[in-house]
């Protein structure tokens, strides 16, 4: 890699940032000053500093968010605050996107990224990997609704979805349910409800897989997945779909 792209990367500016602080005499590789942007390192095995700084490089981010319900899952927008905006500088030098998305009124897990290859697998149906949601529905959800969802509910663009697990929590004139779906489309789980003569209300994402939400997080919060929870992803989205 470029000693010019990896100081970016890392958040030492721009290119054009990075080229005067080369030409500064500051940055070195394995002691030796280096003031060509062209030069190349192996930031596993060399040692680069920026004045008495040491450079740790990182190439993947890896974060999960309390999505709260007035931004987009979105990297930029020109009329909306998007899930990016409220990342801080340090996190949004590594460029993240959001794992899938989440509608803008629906709260709750988000995962944030610039591992692509992850990204493809968590979302890919092929992978089936479940993102638990629960909600308030208006209407009396009930066990047909639960046989429905179980054998695929047909959309209203004549779609029929994956068997799907519904659990009813509470039952009545608003219904509180958990809901265990393995693909998204678009705005799922409300057309799904509103297949069945309901109204989602409320709506928030607890789990992907068995990665839950950190409900110590407020909403608009995110912290970076420990690697406990990063291994346990890995593991899930490496497994063949045979």
């Amino acid at each position: 890699m470029r000693i010019d792209k990896l100081l970016a990367n890392m958040g030492y500016g721009t290119r054009k940032d990075v080229k005067t602080l080369l030409k500064g005499g500051t940055v070195r590789v394995n002691e030796t000053p280096v003031k060509n942007g062209k030069v190349h390192v192996d930031p596993d095995k060399d040692l680069i500093t920026v004045g008495e700084e040491e450079v740790e490089y990182r190439e993947f981010i890896y974060l999960m968010m309390n999505k709260p319900g007035d931004i987009i899952s979105a990297t930029v927008d020109a009329n909306e605050w998007t899930v990016i905006d409220i990342l801080q500088e340090e996190d949004q030098i590594f460029e993240p996107f959001p794992v899938g998305r989440l509608d803008k009124d629906t709260e709750g897990l988000l995962l944030l990224t610039n591992d692509g290859q992850l990204n493809h697998r968590l979302t890919s149906p092929k992978k089936g990997v479940g993102k638990t949601y629960k909600a308030k529905v208006a209407g009396e959800v009930t066990e047909e609704d639960v046989k429905a969802f179980k054998d695929g509910v047909t959309l209203d663009d004549g779609y029929v979805t994956k068997p799907a697990e519904l659990s009813i929590l509470e039952s009545g004139a608003e219904s509180e349910i958990e809901l265990i779906i393995t693909e998204g489309k678009f705005h799922q789980v409300k057309r799904m409800f509103e297949a069945r003569d309901k109204k989602v209300t409320y709506l928030k994402r607890t789990k992907i897989g068995e990665l839950e939400l950190d409900e110590e997080l407020e909403l608009g919060e995110y912290r970076e997945l420990t690697e406990k929870e990063l291994e346990y992803l890995m593991n899930i989205t490496n497994m063949d779909s045979q």
